[in-house]
C-alpha cells in the first residue's frame, strides 16, 4: 500500500518528501586507489512512508544510509544532494549535523550489542539522547526512558530501565535501540538490517514495532535489508541497489508482481515462496559476486552475471527510466528487461 492509499489522500495531494536524495555519490580513498561505493543514487521519503532498500551485501545500501547524516569517515568523498525538509545536509558543518543526528534523523544499527555501551544501563543511554537534544533533567529523562521502553513493547519497563545490555535478550536489545532512536521524535528513521540474527518470532515483533511507530508518530522510515520477506511485510516502496547504483524503484506490490530488472528477478527467484514446502522448491542462485569498483564503468554493472546480457550491456550503462507507464512510479535501468505481463486486451486477442 502506498502512502496515498494508506492515508486516503489523493496522490496529487501527497505532501512533499521529508527526505530528498539526488545524485548521491560516495568514493573512498584506499591504498589501492579510489573505490566508488555509491553512484548517483536518488530517492525520496514521504511523510509516514516506509521505503525498503534491498540488495546483496556490498551493493552500497549501508554506505548510502550512513552518508545521509554525514556518518562516514574522513576518507569518504560525498557529492550530490541530501535535503531534509528543504535543508541541504551534504557539505553542512559538523556542528549542524550533530544537532540533526538523533533528533531529526535517527539510526537503528544492525548489531545492538556493539552499538550499545556495555557499562551503562539502557535507561542511562536513552536518557543521554533526551538530555542532549531536549535539555531534559536526569529525572525527567529517566521517566521518559521508561515510557519509551513501554512504547516499543518491553515488559516491566520500570525495572528494565536499570538493566545493562548483557542482561537483555537480542530482541530486547534491538527494541532498546529503537526506543533510543525515536526518543526525540525524529522525522526520519533509518533502520539498517534491524532484524539480522533474530529468530522469526522476534523479527515479526520488531517489524510490528516499526509499523506502530510509523502509525503513532508519523515517522518516515528507510529500512535497509537483504531480506525480501521483510520488504514485503513492511515497505510501501522498494529501492533495489546493485554495485552502488539504483537499478529499480517501484511500489512494493508492483515490484513483487512485475519485476523489470534482471537483477530484481534474480533476487526474487533466490527467495523462498511462502507456503511452498522447502523440500519441493528449488531456489535459483545468481552466479558470481557483486564487483568491487575502483571506478564506475560506463556499462551495466550486472552484465557479467546477467543471463540476458549482450555487447550493448557491456558498452553503455542503461538509464534509469519509467517502465510500463500505467504503473505509477516504477523505474528501472535495464537494456533487456524481464517480459512485461500481458494486458487483458492482449490476452483476449492472443
Amino acid at each position: 500500500m502506498t502512502t496515498a492509499e494508506r492515508t486516503g489522500t489523493p496522490s496529487s495531494a501527497v505532501e512533499a518528501p521529508v527526505l530528498e536524495v539526488r545524485d548521491l555519490s560516495v568514493a573512498f580513498r584506499t591504498e589501492g586507489g579510489t573505490v566508488s561505493a555509491v553512484d548517483r543514487v536518488s530517492l525520496d521519503l514521504a511523510p509516514g512512508e516506509i521505503v525498503g532498500m534491498v540488495g546483496e551485501s556490498g551493493c552500497g545500501k549501508s554506505v548510502t544510509a550512513m552518508s545521509i547524516a554525514g556518518l562516514l569517515p574522513g576518507s569518504a568523498r560525498v557529492t550530490g544532494s541530501v535535503r531534509l525538509q528543504g535543508t541541504e545536509l551534504v557539505g553542512t558543518r559538523e556542528s549542524v549535523l550533530r544537532r540533526v543526528r538523533g533528533k531529526e534523523i535517527a539510526y537503528i544499527f544492525q548489531e545492538p550489542m556493539t552499538s550499545l555501551n556495555p557499562v551503562l544501563t539502557v535507561g542511562r543511554q536513552i536518557g543521554e539522547v533526551l538530555q542532549v537534544h531536549e535539555r531534559m533533567s536526569g529525572r525527567a529523562a529517566r521517566a521518559r526512558a521508561v515510557e519509551l521502553l513501554s512504547l516499543v513493547g518491553i515488559p516491566s519497563a520500570a525495572t528494565r530501565v536499570d538493566n545493562y545490555p548483557h542482561q537483555l535478550s537480542g530482541g530486547m536489545r534491538q527494541r532498546v535501540m529503537i526506543a533510543m532512536a525515536v526518543a526525540c521524535g525524529p522525522k526520519v528513521l533509518v533502520a539498517d538490517e534491524p532484524t539480522t540474527a533474530l529468530d522469526v518470532t522476534v523479527q515479526a515483533g520488531i517489524l510490528q514495532v516499526l509499523r506502530d511507530l510509523r502509525d503513532r508518530l508519523g515517522t518516515s522510515i528507510l529500512i535497509i535489508t537483504h531480506d525480501l520477506g521483510v520488504i514485503a511485510d513492511v515497505a510501501d516502496r522498494v529501492v533495489v541497489m546493485y554495485a552502488g547504483r539504483v537499478v529499480e524503484r517501484a511500489p512494493v506490490t508492483d515490484l513483487f508482481a512485475f519485476p523489470y530488472h534482471q537483477y530484481t528477478a534474480g533476487l526474487l527467484s533466490a527467495s523462498p515462496t511462502p507456503g511452498v514446502h522447502a523440500g519441493t522448491q528449488r531456489l535459483q542462485e545468481i552466479p558470481g559476486l557483486v564487483p568491487v569498483l575502483s571506478t564506475q564503468p560506463d556499462a551495466c554493472t550486472f552484465a557479467d552475471r546477467c543471463p540476458a546480457a549482450d555487447a550493448r550491456c557491456r558498452e553503455a550503462a542503461p538509464p534509469l527510466e519509467a517502465v510500463r507507464p500505467a504503473i505509477n512510479d516504477h523505474v528501472a535501468a535495464c537494456w533487456h528487461p524481464c517480459p512485461a505481463p500481458r494486458t487483458h486486451v492482449e490476452e483476449a486477442t492472443a
